[in-house]
């Protein structure tokens, strides 16, 4: 038995998410991969908007939301660049012309509205260019007066009986730090000024007045009611080290705060042994998530199938695939350079592989469960490769698959069979004893770095012969199955011992029977025992020419007085020939001819 040896590995990696790339911890143990997100890569104009060391976890926005922890000893007075990006201004202004600034993430993902059920998306696209918050003519800063007037929408009114009481609030600046809020909104946004989040630690946290959702009435006295966003900035930067603020809590917007629970979401199953366990977001506000858990996702490592430019071209050298054991799902990993790449598959493959064993006895404990000792199949080898189709077009494209090897048969399956029922069903099935490899190394003539590792498989069947080519992910992975597969076929031929088929010989009913040891018997079919059984017997070292036409005659030929042998199988004779091959080959490894 193999002793393996198990790769641990953390790091940082990309995500591909909902077609943009998440930048994640990736941690790798014996048995699982977690993904633990980090913020979003250069998303639509996504800001870092944090000036303290508690920054937003998965760097998203919705509208403008500026960063207020300001003087942090940690990296002081903040640049007009960084002052601008953290401004992060809207897409449009009301007129719907071009505003400045970068784009957030609330005006291409999170278009929300408020209608008679709460807080939903918009039913506008994601490319969608303005924070779909009321319309161009209403108004939305004044005492009173609502932030949405659609027909049938809910309005957020400052005023409405839903929000909470106005609150006066003291806050004391810290030596270093800030305020330490961001905020989010704006009269130019037609949302009042919105704290969006309160950075732990810092003045606004230890004051434990403030709280997300909270709308800024007023810095100090001066009403921000219909302040833009540029002026809510400077007013707040402006107001000392001792802060007075009026809020007021709206209970309508606080669900837009909430950090969407990305990674945790990543839609994956690891089948019936054991399933991915799910941590949301801080606040992800879903009933799966556990508060206070960081968006993480943890994935089952058995019998996932890790890949490289499978379903996804890979230019650089650098993305991972790993594809879940439904076949359903694929995450898509993006390292930073080529050699990581490499070590991260090589790691993830290892534990990958180390976890077989496992799955071999899962499956052959409900094998053996559903039927007797002597007449169950048992599992030998399981794993997933590529298999080779034909496209419509007539283009070649390789497919996740799992293969499957018994001691008899050769299975293939769109998922792992988990459970008896999945192993009574699968897309394909060969005989070992009638399939032989053809074809084990490289895709191309010579071996390149970066080939192709393929091997190639032929099936005698009653329609003729059916090939099929496989691609694997490692040299390991060829060399084990094109040793199970040989090794496979051989005790099968030991296993089996004979094989007989009902055809015509001289226009006579007879049986044509291959023995492992025997060789070749042909018998009267029915048996006429006055006449005697057999007409024929031959050992395989007799056998000077066999051959077939393709639709339903062999010929064998053993030099004997009766000359050629024509035999009518009445179907294609191909399964027929390779069985004899299969025969022959375990005979001639056994005696050490063959290796």
């Amino acid at each position: 038995m193999a002793v393996w040896t198990r790769a641990d590995k953390n790091g940082q990696l990309d995500l591909l998410l909902r077609d943009r790339w998440i930048r994640v911890t990736g941690d790798l143990t014996r048995e699982t991969l977690t993904l633990t997100a980090e913020g979003e890569i250069g998303g639509h104009g996504t800001s870092h908007l944090d000036n303290s060391s508690a920054g937003l976890r998965n760097g998203m926005s919705n509208g403008n939301d500026s960063g207020l922890a300001l003087g942090n000893s940690n990296r002081g007075p903040m640049s007009k660049q960084e002052q601008h990006l953290n401004q992060n201004h809207s897409v449009r202004d009301r007129s719907g012309s071009a505003g400045r600034g970068g784009l957030s993430r609330g005006q291409y993902d999170n278009n929300y509205v408020v209608n008679s059920h709460g807080v939903g998306k918009n039913s506008r696209d994601n490319n969608g260019t303005s924070s779909d918050f009321g319309s161009p003519g209403s108004s939305y800063g004044s005492p009173g007066s609502s932030f949405s007037s659609r027909h049938g929408e809910t309005p957020i009114n400052l005023e409405s009986g839903s929000s909470e009481a106005v609150r006066k609030v003291r806050v004391v600046k810290q030596e270093s730090g800030g305020l330490g809020i961001s905020i989010k909104g704006g009269r130019e946004n037609r949302m009042p000024i919105l704290i969006s989040k309160i950075f732990p630690g810092l003045a606004a946290d230890q004051s434990r007045a403030l709280r997300v959702g909270d709308a800024i009435l007023s810095v100090n006295g001066n009403d921000l009611r219909e302040a833009t966003h540029d002026l809510a900035v400077q007013a707040l930067k402006k107001a000392g080290k001792e802060v007075t603020l009026e809020v007021k809590y709206i209970r309508e917007v606080s669900p837009l705060f909430k950090k969407p629970s990305l990674v945790a979401d990543l839609p994956w199953e690891g089948g019936r042994p054991q399933s991915p366990s799910y941590s949301g977001s801080e606040d992800s506000g879903s009933p799966k998530h556990n508060a206070g858990a960081r968006d993480r996702k943890v994935i089952p490592l058995k019998m996932c199938f890790i890949s490289r430019n499978l379903t996804m071209a890979d230019l650089e050298n650098r993305l991972l695939e790993l594809h879940s054991p439904d076949g359903q799902h694929t995450a898509v990993l993006r390292c930073k350079d080529g050699p990581s790449a490499n070590s991260w598959f090589t790691a993830l493959h290892t534990n990958i592989a180390a976890l077989l064993p496992q799955t071999l006895a899962h499956v052959n404990a409900y094998l053996g469960a559903a039927a007797s000792a002597a007449s169950h199949p048992h599992l030998k080898h399981i794993s997933w490769l590529a298999e080779q189709v034909q496209l419509e077009d007539g283009r070649h494209q390789f497919r996740p698959i799992v293969m499957a090897l018994t001691e008899k048969d050769i299975l293939l399956f769109d998922s792992v069979p988990w459970s008896r029922e999945a192993w009574s069903q699968p897309i394909l099935t060969h005989p070992l004893l009638a399939t032989r490899l053809v074809h084990s190394g490289s895709a191309r003539s010579s071996p390149a770095q970066g080939a192709e590792l393929v091997f190639a498989s032929r099936t005698g069947t009653g329609r003729g012969i059916e090939s099929h080519v496989f691609r694997v992910e490692t040299h390991w992975d060829l060399s084990t199955w094109t040793r199970a597969l040989v090794q496979g076929a051989h005790a099968a031929a030991e296993l089996i011992k004979e094989v007989s088929i009902g055809c015509i010989l001289n226009g006579q009913d007879v049986r044509l029977t291959l023995h492992y040891e025997k060789g070749f018997a042909v018998t009267r079919e029915p048996v006429d025992p006055a006449g005697g059984a057999v007409l024929y017997r031959y050992p395989f070292e007799k056998l000077k020419m066999s051959a077939d036409d393709g639709v339903r005659n062999l010929f064998l030929d053993f030099g004997g007085p009766e000359g050629e042998m024509v035999f009518d199988l009445h179907s294609g004779p191909k399964p027929v020939v390779f069985v004899l091959h299969s025969f022959l080959s375990a005979k001639l490894t056994r005696m050490g001819l063959l290796t």
